[in-house]
């Protein structure tokens, strides 16, 4: 009798055991995982609305106007008659300077 109770609270700390990295994958998917899909389909929404016209800073800092869209390839005027070309997704949001 006594070595059956010994045995019951094992079973108990396998199941809390188990239960443990279950609870830890959930918590790291709402806190973390999710809210950056998230994120990421509001960039990828915000990348396919670029127009021309439009200011908008880079994700290094250079902030400049569309002047040009061509495919994946975006013409930035970053000052009078100075232009770069840049990728789509190096643009990080619309400039409100």
């Amino acid at each position: 009798m006594f070595h059956t109770l010994l045995q019951a609270p094992a079973a108990g700390n396998g199941l809390l055991g188990m239960l443990f990295p279950l609870l830890i994958i959930v918590v790291f998917y709402f806190f973390l995982i999710r809210p950056q899909i998230k994120r990421q389909k509001e960039q990828q929404k915000f990348v396919e609305s670029l127009k021309e016209g439009m200011e908008v800073v880079t994700n290094s800092g250079i902030i400049g106007r569309i002047t040009k869209i061509d495919g994946p390839v975006i013409r930035l005027m970053v000052d009078e008659k100075t232009f770069i070309r840049i990728v789509k997704s190096s643009i990080q949001g619309e400039y409100k300077g």
